[in-house]
């Protein structure tokens, strides 16, 4: 059964305004099937909702609207000859307003008021989000599952569990508990980052989605530089396939899966895993730890017992490698190697930062003190290595992501300096998708910031794959320069001209005026030489070479010797007897007046 929601016409609006007490206003409508006709507003309080009527058949309606804040409840008189329906049918309409079927076509609209929920707090020190509620009106907070690890590596589980890790195998750092994608997990491959095998560093990220791996890979140990796999073949960002969507932002590269509103961060130096409790709460494991806003599960064994600690617990998640045998899943050392500096040691001045002036706006947002303990670790038993540099660099990166973006690496005196390449420039607080040519015109609703290497102020970047920084947005062709509409050149041979429009760059052979000559006449041969005007159109000259000639010099008559030529336009020689201004006697030659 349906309510038939019978059409309002004609309201004034000061009927609203000087209305204090209940009114009757009889109206009457004229329909046609249950096509939509027309539609009316009705406001109750601040609320204001707009919805469509249906009609039915030639009926006597009669509006009753109650005071402000009340409810509205519509429906025909006694007279009415629409289909009567009875039950507790209810549906919504837009703008948050709900209809609720009383009876005999008389129904009740509802708007919804929200009312701000108390704000929680997150276990891992972060704030909450703001989540909308199924419904689309009203919302609640949830804190998100936020992951992340760095330098030899430390570890900061989703519920905000500290610990460190010195294990070189492969493990997982989250998958589900009951199994609800396919195929879906994510993992981390250390290795030992130094001569003593005392400690390990993350060396790849991989994050499996249905049917694809990809693979986040540190191209040089200790550096930001990273190459990203999809299924084993180098794929260039940005990348978008299958659910999976793969750019760069800032000095990181992001894997995104929006389906499950999840993203991966890595930099070669550090990780993050940020995940929606609505889709992940209780149902996560690994060396992550289980997401429930709660530590004292966060150092669960693969068999659901709890580890008397984390750095015990890591060891169970192994997972099978082909590339390091030495590691078997389920076969645990017996104990790693003390990480603990033999003599007392003196930290490094930089992690003093941490807790300096320099990260102070963000100390109300983020605690320092474990990513402190994790600068002076690193410090102490790498102290060649500057991996204290990646301990503020995820404390940083984490507070731009609560809001506070920090601009730290200048106070290390040239440690933690990042060197961008030509055409850009640092900056500790840009945007995490930078500006495009392409999308310039689109609506960015990010507030957060990220570190990294950015166009200078009054160009940007052509597009997010062409790193090509640009003044006026034109063209870029395959010589990474860019040029503006209109402007013609030559390139790789051929004529090109950028055009606005979807195409680009237009292009055709280049034309070469110049005629090939033809190398007549003993001796000569062709040479193509560069042309120093027009790279494109090479030189066709004819050059000589005598020693390809065929005549031979020829034997003389005493008092007489062979003289050699080469006429005009010729490459070999003319030989010539001519006489010697010798006497000859006998064939013997002697000199005049002897």
């Amino acid at each position: 059964n349906q309510c038939i929601l019978i059409h309002l016409a004609l309201l004034l609006h000061s009927y609203y305004a000087h209305s204090a007490s209940l009114s009757t206003v009889p109206v009457s409508t004229t329909t046609s099937g249950t096509t939509p006709t027309e539609s009316f507003t009705t406001t109750s309080g601040t609320t204001s909702s707009s919805f469509v009527t249906i009609n039915a058949t030639t009926t006597s309606t009669t509006l009753k609207t109650l005071s402000p804040g009340s409810t509205s409840t519509y429906g025909p008189t006694a007279t009415s000859t629409a289909v009567t329906t009875t039950g507790s049918d209810s549906w919504w309409l837009c703008n948050c307003t709900k209809v609720i079927c009383i009876e005999d076509n008389i129904v009740q609209v509802i708007p919804v008021i929200c009312n701000p929920p108390p704000k929680p707090t997150c276990a891992n020190g972060l704030s909450p989000v703001p989540v909308i509620d199924e419904d689309g009106c009203c919302w609640h907070w949830e804190c998100d599952c936020y992951c992340t690890g760095w330098g030899d590596p430390h570890y900061m589980t989703f519920d905000g569990l500290y610990y460190s890790y010195q294990g070189n195998c492969t493990y997982v750092l989250v998958e589900e508990i009951n199994k609800k994608v396919d195929n879906f997990g994510v993992y981390i491959d250390n290795y030992h980052c130094d001569a003593r095998d005392v400690v390990s560093c993350p060396r790849t990220l991989i994050v499996r989605h249905e049917t694809q791996e990809v693979r986040l890979t540190t191209a040089q140990p200790n550096t930001l530089q990273v190459e990203v796999t999809v299924n084993n073949q180098l794929v260039a960002l940005p990348y978008k396939k299958f659910g999976v969507s793969i750019y760069e932002s800032g000095i990181n590269r992001v894997v995104e899966i929006p389906e499950l509103k999840m993203n991966v961060t890595y930099n070669g130096l550090s990780f993050s895993i940020r995940m929606p409790y609505s889709l992940f709460g209780n149902n996560t494991q690994g060396q992550c730890g289980t997401c429930n806003n709660n530590t004292a599960d966060d150092c669960m064994l693969p068999n659901g017992n709890i580890a008397e600690n984390c750095e015990t617990m890591a060891d169970h998640w192994q997972v099978v490698d082909p590339s390091k045998p030495q590691c078997s899943p389920g076969l645990v050392p017996t104990g790693s190697p003390s990480t603990t500096p033999v003599q007392p040691c003196k930290e490094s001045a930089i992690c003093e930062l941490l807790l300096g002036s320099v990260f102070k706006p963000c100390h109300a947002f983020v605690q320092p003190e474990k990513y402190y303990a994790a600068c002076v670790f690193d410090s102490c038993v790498l102290p060649n290595l500057d991996l204290e540099c990646s301990s503020l660099q995820i404390y940083a990166a984490t507070c731009a992501d609560q809001g506070a973006c920090i601009d730290w690496r200048k106070h290390t005196n040239g440690v933690c300096s990042h060197e961008c390449p030509s055409g850009k420039e640092y900056r500790a607080c840009g945007p995490i998708k930078e500006m495009t040519c392409k999308s310039r015109g689109q609506n960015t609703t990010s507030t957060k910031q990220v570190e990294g290497c950015f166009c200078p102020n009054g160009t940007m970047l052509y597009d997010s794959g062409v790193d090509v920084c640009v003044k006026t947005c034109g063209c870029v062709g395959v010589d990474m320069i860019p040029r503006e509409f209109g402007e013609k050149f030559t390139v790789d041979c051929q004529d090109c001209v950028c055009l606005e429009g979807e195409h680009g760059i237009v292009c055709k052979p280049h034309v070469c005026e110049q005629k090939k000559v033809t190398c007549d006449g003993e001796g000569f041969y062709e040479v193509t030489e560069v042309n120093p005007k027009d790279s494109c159109c090479p030189l066709f000259t004819c050059k000589c070479n005598t020693s390809l000639c065929t005549a031979k010099a020829p034997k003389c008559s005493p008092g007489f010797e062979v003289h050699s030529y080469i006429p005009s336009g010729q490459c070999c020689p003319v030989y010539q007897c001519v006489p010697k201004g010798v006497c000859v006697h006998q064939n013997a030659e002697f000199l005049v007046s002897s």
